[in-house]
Protein backbone atom coordinates (compact mmCIF):
# COMPACT_ATOMS: atom_id res chain seq x y z
CA UNK A 1 0.00 0.00 0.00
CA UNK A 2 1.20 3.48 -0.79
CA UNK A 3 1.62 6.01 2.00
CA UNK A 4 2.29 9.65 2.65
CA UNK A 5 5.60 11.04 3.81
CA UNK A 6 4.97 12.57 7.22
CA UNK A 7 5.77 16.28 7.24
CA UNK A 8 4.39 19.26 9.09
CA UNK A 9 1.05 20.42 7.74
CA UNK A 10 1.34 23.80 6.01
CA UNK A 11 -0.90 26.68 7.00
CA UNK A 12 -3.82 27.94 4.93
CA UNK A 13 -6.26 26.23 2.59
CA UNK A 14 -4.81 23.03 1.18
CA UNK A 15 -5.29 21.85 -2.39
CA UNK A 16 -6.84 18.42 -2.96
CA UNK A 17 -5.34 15.90 -5.34
CA UNK A 18 -6.20 12.72 -7.21
CA UNK A 19 -5.53 9.10 -6.36
CA UNK A 20 -3.54 6.70 -8.49
CA UNK A 21 -6.84 4.93 -9.14
CA UNK A 22 -8.43 8.07 -10.58
CA UNK A 23 -5.37 8.70 -12.76
CA UNK A 24 -5.37 5.10 -14.01
CA UNK A 25 -9.06 5.36 -14.85
CA UNK A 26 -8.60 8.57 -16.81
CA UNK A 27 -5.56 7.19 -18.63
CA UNK A 28 -7.50 4.04 -19.55
CA UNK A 29 -10.43 6.07 -20.86
CA UNK A 30 -8.14 8.22 -23.02
CA UNK A 31 -6.26 5.19 -24.38
CA UNK A 32 -9.41 3.24 -25.22
CA UNK A 33 -11.00 6.28 -26.86
CA UNK A 34 -7.92 6.61 -29.06
CA UNK A 35 -7.95 2.89 -29.89
CA UNK A 36 -11.58 3.18 -31.01
CA UNK A 37 -11.50 6.59 -32.73
CA UNK A 38 -7.86 7.38 -33.47
CA UNK A 39 -8.03 10.51 -31.30
CA UNK A 40 -6.96 11.06 -27.71
CA UNK A 41 -9.32 13.21 -25.63
CA UNK A 42 -7.14 15.79 -23.91
CA UNK A 43 -8.04 16.65 -21.23
CA UNK A 44 -9.99 13.50 -20.41
CA UNK A 45 -12.90 13.69 -17.98
CA UNK A 46 -14.09 10.90 -15.68
CA UNK A 47 -16.83 10.58 -13.07
CA UNK A 48 -15.68 9.72 -9.57
CA UNK A 49 -17.68 7.50 -7.19
CA UNK A 50 -19.27 10.50 -5.47
CA UNK A 51 -20.19 12.22 -8.74
CA UNK A 52 -17.36 14.71 -9.24
CA UNK A 53 -16.07 15.06 -12.80
CA UNK A 54 -12.40 16.10 -12.85
CA UNK A 55 -10.49 16.55 -16.10
CA UNK A 56 -6.93 15.26 -16.49
CA UNK A 57 -4.37 16.55 -19.03
CA UNK A 58 -2.42 13.85 -20.82
CA UNK A 59 1.33 13.67 -20.25
CA UNK A 60 1.94 11.07 -22.96
CA UNK A 61 0.05 9.32 -25.74
CA UNK A 62 0.97 6.55 -28.15
CA UNK A 63 -1.26 4.96 -30.78
CA UNK A 64 -0.26 1.69 -32.43
CA UNK A 65 -1.99 -0.63 -34.86
CA UNK A 66 -3.54 -2.78 -32.12
CA UNK A 67 -3.01 -0.78 -28.92
CA UNK A 68 -3.19 2.69 -27.46
CA UNK A 69 -1.39 4.12 -24.45
CA UNK A 70 -1.99 7.25 -22.39
CA UNK A 71 -0.19 8.64 -19.35
CA UNK A 72 -1.20 11.08 -16.63
CA UNK A 73 1.07 12.68 -14.03
CA UNK A 74 -0.41 12.19 -10.59
CA UNK A 75 -1.12 15.41 -8.73
CA UNK A 76 -1.62 14.71 -5.01
CA UNK A 77 -2.38 18.36 -4.30
CA UNK A 78 -0.78 19.51 -1.06
CA UNK A 79 -0.63 16.02 0.41
CA UNK A 80 2.92 14.67 1.00
CA UNK A 81 2.16 11.50 -0.97
CA UNK A 82 5.09 9.38 -2.16
CA UNK A 83 3.39 8.89 -5.54
CA UNK A 84 2.97 12.63 -6.20
CA UNK A 85 4.49 13.39 -9.61
CA UNK A 86 4.51 9.77 -10.76
CA UNK A 87 3.26 9.06 -14.28
CA UNK A 88 0.37 6.59 -14.33
CA UNK A 89 0.21 4.88 -17.74
CA UNK A 90 -2.57 2.74 -19.18
CA UNK A 91 -2.06 0.60 -22.28
CA UNK A 92 -5.21 -0.90 -23.80
CA UNK A 93 -4.96 -3.93 -26.10
CA UNK A 94 -7.71 -6.04 -27.65
CA UNK A 95 -7.67 -9.62 -26.39
CA UNK A 96 -9.35 -12.80 -27.64
CA UNK A 97 -13.12 -12.77 -27.86
CA UNK A 98 -14.82 -13.76 -24.62
CA UNK A 99 -11.97 -12.99 -22.25
CA UNK A 100 -13.52 -9.76 -21.02
CA UNK A 101 -11.54 -7.11 -19.16
CA UNK A 102 -8.21 -8.32 -17.82
CA UNK A 103 -5.96 -6.28 -15.53
CA UNK A 104 -2.21 -6.68 -15.95
CA UNK A 105 0.61 -5.22 -13.85
CA UNK A 106 3.04 -3.36 -16.05
CA UNK A 107 6.38 -1.90 -15.10
CA UNK A 108 6.33 -0.40 -11.61
CA UNK A 109 2.96 -1.83 -10.54
CA UNK A 110 3.09 -4.55 -7.92
CA UNK A 111 1.82 -8.10 -7.97
CA UNK A 112 0.11 -9.66 -4.94
CA UNK A 113 1.97 -12.65 -3.44
CA UNK A 114 0.26 -13.08 -0.05
CA UNK A 115 -3.32 -13.77 0.96
CA UNK A 116 -5.34 -11.36 3.08
CA UNK A 117 -5.47 -8.44 0.64
CA UNK A 118 -8.63 -7.53 -1.29
CA UNK A 119 -6.94 -8.71 -4.49
CA UNK A 120 -6.05 -12.36 -5.01
CA UNK A 121 -2.56 -13.82 -5.12
CA UNK A 122 -0.98 -13.43 -8.56
CA UNK A 123 -3.16 -10.44 -9.47
CA UNK A 124 -2.00 -6.94 -10.30
CA UNK A 125 -2.09 -4.69 -7.23
CA UNK A 126 -4.99 -2.65 -8.55
CA UNK A 127 -7.52 -2.30 -5.74
CA UNK A 128 -11.25 -3.06 -6.09
CA UNK A 129 -12.55 0.52 -6.41
CA UNK A 130 -10.06 1.51 -9.15
CA UNK A 131 -10.91 -1.75 -10.95
CA UNK A 132 -14.59 -0.88 -10.78
CA UNK A 133 -13.94 2.65 -12.04
CA UNK A 134 -11.82 1.38 -14.93
CA UNK A 135 -14.39 -1.29 -15.83
CA UNK A 136 -17.03 1.45 -15.86
CA UNK A 137 -15.27 3.63 -18.43
CA UNK A 138 -14.31 0.60 -20.54
CA UNK A 139 -17.86 -0.76 -20.66
CA UNK A 140 -19.28 2.68 -21.37
CA UNK A 141 -17.01 3.22 -24.38
CA UNK A 142 -17.36 -0.35 -25.61
CA UNK A 143 -21.15 -0.11 -25.53
CA UNK A 144 -21.11 3.26 -27.30
CA UNK A 145 -19.04 1.77 -30.13
CA UNK A 146 -20.90 -1.52 -30.29
CA UNK A 147 -17.98 -3.78 -29.38
CA UNK A 148 -17.40 -6.40 -26.71
CA UNK A 149 -15.23 -5.26 -23.80
CA UNK A 150 -12.59 -7.92 -24.47
CA UNK A 151 -9.58 -5.83 -23.53
CA UNK A 152 -6.32 -6.10 -21.62
CA UNK A 153 -5.65 -3.10 -19.39
CA UNK A 154 -1.95 -2.82 -18.55
CA UNK A 155 -1.19 -0.23 -15.87
CA UNK A 156 2.42 0.83 -15.42
CA UNK A 157 4.30 3.46 -13.40
CA UNK A 158 7.89 4.26 -14.43
CA UNK A 159 10.07 4.21 -11.29
CA UNK A 160 7.20 2.55 -9.44
CA UNK A 161 9.43 -0.19 -8.09
CA UNK A 162 11.74 2.41 -6.56
CA UNK A 163 8.80 4.38 -5.17
CA UNK A 164 7.44 1.18 -3.61
CA UNK A 165 10.53 0.93 -1.42
CA UNK A 166 9.07 3.89 0.51
CA UNK A 167 5.72 2.12 1.02
CA UNK A 168 4.56 -0.93 2.96
CA UNK A 169 4.13 -3.04 -0.17
CA UNK A 170 7.22 -5.20 0.43
CA UNK A 171 5.97 -6.14 3.90
CA UNK A 172 2.51 -6.92 2.59
CA UNK A 173 3.87 -9.23 -0.09
CA UNK A 174 3.21 -6.86 -3.00
CA UNK A 175 6.30 -7.12 -5.16
CA UNK A 176 7.50 -5.21 -8.19
CA UNK A 177 5.99 -1.79 -7.59
CA UNK A 178 3.27 0.38 -6.09
CA UNK A 179 -0.43 -0.30 -5.68
CA UNK A 180 -3.16 1.49 -7.61
CA UNK A 181 -5.38 2.83 -4.85
CA UNK A 182 -8.31 5.02 -3.96
CA UNK A 183 -11.89 4.71 -2.75
CA UNK A 184 -13.19 8.15 -3.73
CA UNK A 185 -10.63 9.16 -6.34
CA UNK A 186 -9.73 12.20 -4.27
CA UNK A 187 -6.67 12.77 -2.08
CA UNK A 188 -7.54 14.90 0.94
CA UNK A 189 -4.34 16.56 2.17
CA UNK A 190 -3.02 15.24 5.46
CA UNK A 191 -6.07 13.03 5.99
CA UNK A 192 -3.65 10.16 6.73
CA UNK A 193 -6.21 7.73 5.33
CA UNK A 194 -3.59 5.99 3.18
CA UNK A 195 -1.45 5.30 6.25
CA UNK A 196 -4.37 3.91 8.26
CA UNK A 197 -5.59 1.79 5.34
CA UNK A 198 -2.10 0.30 5.10
CA UNK A 199 -2.22 -0.61 8.79
CA UNK A 200 -5.54 -2.35 8.16
CA UNK A 201 -4.15 -4.28 5.20
CA UNK A 202 -1.18 -5.33 7.33
CA UNK A 203 -3.60 -6.79 9.89
CA UNK A 204 -5.50 -8.57 7.12
CA UNK A 205 -2.31 -10.14 5.77
CA UNK A 206 -1.16 -11.19 9.26
CA UNK A 207 -4.51 -12.83 9.97
CA UNK A 208 -4.51 -14.64 6.64
CA UNK A 209 -1.00 -15.92 7.36
CA UNK A 210 -2.14 -17.27 10.73
CA UNK A 211 0.03 -14.95 12.81
CA UNK A 212 -0.81 -14.96 16.52
CA UNK A 213 1.50 -12.11 17.58
CA UNK A 214 2.04 -8.76 15.85
CA UNK A 215 3.94 -5.56 16.59
CA UNK A 216 2.71 -1.99 16.54
CA UNK A 217 5.65 0.40 16.84
CA UNK A 218 5.67 4.19 16.80
CA UNK A 219 8.94 4.38 14.87
CA UNK A 220 11.95 2.56 13.49
CA UNK A 221 13.99 2.67 16.73
CA UNK A 222 11.33 0.93 18.81
CA UNK A 223 10.55 -1.48 15.96
CA UNK A 224 14.19 -2.52 15.61
CA UNK A 225 14.57 -2.93 19.35
CA UNK A 226 11.39 -4.99 19.73
CA UNK A 227 12.52 -7.27 16.92
CA UNK A 228 15.58 -8.17 18.99
CA UNK A 229 13.20 -9.71 21.52
CA UNK A 230 10.76 -11.28 19.08
CA UNK A 231 11.38 -12.79 15.66
CA UNK A 232 8.55 -11.02 13.84
CA UNK A 233 8.12 -11.74 10.12
CA UNK A 234 7.91 -8.59 8.01
CA UNK A 235 4.15 -8.72 7.59
CA UNK A 236 3.61 -8.91 11.38
CA UNK A 237 5.24 -5.48 11.87
CA UNK A 238 2.27 -3.17 11.37
CA UNK A 239 3.91 0.26 10.92
CA UNK A 240 1.56 1.79 13.47
CA UNK A 241 3.34 5.13 13.60
CA UNK A 242 1.16 7.64 15.43
CA UNK A 243 -2.10 5.85 14.64
CA UNK A 244 -2.51 3.57 17.62
CA UNK A 245 -6.26 4.25 17.59
CA UNK A 246 -6.61 3.23 13.96
CA UNK A 247 -4.71 0.03 14.67
CA UNK A 248 -6.58 -0.94 17.85
CA UNK A 249 -10.04 -0.17 16.49
CA UNK A 250 -9.45 -2.37 13.45
CA UNK A 251 -8.03 -5.14 15.65
CA UNK A 252 -11.14 -4.89 17.80
CA UNK A 253 -13.18 -6.21 14.86
CA UNK A 254 -10.37 -8.31 13.34
CA UNK A 255 -8.52 -9.72 16.34
CA UNK A 256 -5.06 -11.26 16.53
CA UNK A 257 -4.33 -13.01 19.87
CA UNK A 258 -1.34 -10.90 20.93
CA UNK A 259 0.01 -7.44 20.14
CA UNK A 260 3.15 -5.76 21.39
CA UNK A 261 2.99 -1.95 21.40
CA UNK A 262 6.42 -0.35 21.37
CA UNK A 263 7.43 3.29 21.36
CA UNK A 264 9.00 6.24 23.09
CA UNK A 265 8.21 7.66 26.51
CA UNK A 266 6.57 10.80 25.13
CA UNK A 267 4.31 8.95 22.69
CA UNK A 268 3.11 6.53 25.32
CA UNK A 269 2.64 9.30 27.88
CA UNK A 270 0.06 10.69 25.45
CA UNK A 271 -1.54 7.26 25.00
CA UNK A 272 -1.65 6.82 28.78
CA UNK A 273 -3.52 10.12 29.01
CA UNK A 274 -6.11 8.91 26.50
CA UNK A 275 -4.79 10.16 23.13
CA UNK A 276 -5.21 7.70 20.25
CA UNK A 277 -3.47 9.82 17.61
CA UNK A 278 0.06 10.41 18.83
CA UNK A 279 1.23 12.90 16.20
CA UNK A 280 2.62 16.10 17.68
CA UNK A 281 0.23 18.18 15.58
CA UNK A 282 -2.84 16.46 17.01
CA UNK A 283 -1.98 15.63 20.61
CA UNK A 284 0.38 17.03 23.20
CA UNK A 285 1.96 15.72 26.39
CA UNK A 286 -0.02 17.08 29.35
CA UNK A 287 2.76 18.00 31.76
CA UNK A 288 0.38 18.86 34.61
CA UNK A 289 -1.12 15.39 34.31
CA UNK A 290 2.34 13.85 34.08
CA UNK A 291 3.45 15.72 37.21
CA UNK A 292 0.40 14.39 39.07
CA UNK A 293 1.21 10.83 37.96
CA UNK A 294 4.84 11.16 39.09
CA UNK A 295 3.66 12.55 42.42
CA UNK A 296 1.25 9.62 42.78
CA UNK A 297 3.81 6.88 42.23
CA UNK A 298 6.42 8.71 44.29
CA UNK A 299 4.02 8.79 47.24
CA UNK A 300 3.09 5.13 46.74
CA UNK A 301 6.69 3.93 46.55
CA UNK A 302 8.49 6.25 48.98
CA UNK A 303 5.60 7.25 51.27
CA UNK A 304 6.85 10.84 50.93
CA UNK A 305 5.27 13.70 49.02
CA UNK A 306 6.99 14.78 45.83
CA UNK A 307 9.25 17.78 46.25
CA UNK A 308 7.27 20.76 44.96
CA UNK A 309 10.29 22.13 43.11
CA UNK A 310 10.58 18.86 41.18
CA UNK A 311 6.85 18.90 40.47
CA UNK A 312 7.08 22.45 39.16
CA UNK A 313 10.01 21.54 36.92
CA UNK A 314 7.99 18.63 35.49
CA UNK A 315 5.03 20.92 34.86
CA UNK A 316 7.25 23.34 32.97
CA UNK A 317 9.35 20.78 31.10
CA UNK A 318 9.86 21.14 27.37
CA UNK A 319 9.68 17.45 26.49
CA UNK A 320 8.56 14.16 28.01
CA UNK A 321 12.16 12.89 27.94
CA UNK A 322 13.13 15.87 30.07
CA UNK A 323 10.57 14.62 32.60
CA UNK A 324 12.12 11.17 32.46
CA UNK A 325 15.56 12.63 33.13
CA UNK A 326 14.23 14.77 36.00
CA UNK A 327 12.80 11.69 37.69
CA UNK A 328 15.91 9.51 37.45
CA UNK A 329 17.03 10.51 40.96
CA UNK A 330 13.63 9.81 42.54
CA UNK A 331 14.11 6.04 42.56
CA UNK A 332 10.64 5.52 41.08
CA UNK A 333 9.96 3.72 37.83
CA UNK A 334 8.04 6.39 35.93
CA UNK A 335 8.29 4.68 32.49
CA UNK A 336 6.77 1.44 33.85
CA UNK A 337 3.93 3.38 35.46
CA UNK A 338 3.22 5.17 32.17
CA UNK A 339 3.49 1.89 30.23
CA UNK A 340 0.88 0.26 32.47
CA UNK A 341 -1.56 3.15 32.08
CA UNK A 342 -0.98 3.14 28.30
CA UNK A 343 -1.73 -0.58 28.36
CA UNK A 344 -5.00 0.16 30.16
CA UNK A 345 -5.90 2.70 27.46
CA UNK A 346 -5.17 0.14 24.74
CA UNK A 347 -7.27 -2.54 26.44
CA UNK A 348 -10.14 -0.09 26.92
CA UNK A 349 -10.00 0.75 23.21
CA UNK A 350 -10.12 -2.97 22.34
CA UNK A 351 -13.34 -3.27 24.38
CA UNK A 352 -12.87 -6.85 25.46
CA UNK A 353 -11.72 -8.21 22.11
CA UNK A 354 -9.77 -11.48 22.56
CA UNK A 355 -6.38 -9.80 22.38
CA UNK A 356 -3.58 -9.69 24.94
CA UNK A 357 -1.49 -6.51 25.04
CA UNK A 358 2.10 -5.85 26.05
CA UNK A 359 3.65 -2.35 26.13
CA UNK A 360 7.36 -1.59 25.84
CA UNK A 361 8.86 1.90 26.20
CA UNK A 362 12.24 2.67 24.65
CA UNK A 363 14.73 5.50 24.87
CA UNK A 364 15.90 7.24 21.69
CA UNK A 365 18.94 4.98 21.52
CA UNK A 366 16.84 1.80 21.69
CA UNK A 367 17.40 1.12 25.39
CA UNK A 368 14.42 -0.61 26.97
CA UNK A 369 13.02 1.63 29.73
CA UNK A 370 9.90 -0.34 30.67
CA UNK A 371 8.02 -3.49 29.75
CA UNK A 372 4.63 -4.50 31.10
CA UNK A 373 3.33 -7.97 31.77
CA UNK A 374 0.82 -9.30 29.26
CA UNK A 375 -2.74 -8.23 29.99
CA UNK A 376 -6.04 -9.08 28.33
CA UNK A 377 -8.82 -11.66 28.13
CA UNK A 378 -6.36 -14.44 27.25
CA UNK A 379 -3.67 -13.49 29.72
Amino acid sequence: MNKVERTDKPEGTLRRGWTTGACATAATKAALAALLTGEFPDPVTITLPKGETPAFPLARETLGSDFAEAGIVKDAGDDPDVTHGATIIARVIRNDTGNGIRFIAGEGVGTVTKTGLPIGVGEAAINPVPRTMIEGVVNELANAHGIAADLDIIISVPDGEKIAERTWNPRLGIIGGISILGTTGIVHPFSCSAWIHSIHRGIDVSRAAGETHVLGATGSTSETAACKLYDFPDHAMLDMGDFVGGLLKYLRKNPIPKITLAGGFGKFAKLANGALDLHSGRSQVDFDWLADEVEKIHLNQSLNPLNQNVKSRIQHANTAMEVFELTQDLQVNVPLHIARIAQDTALATLRGAPIDVEVMIYARDGTLLARTDWMGPNG
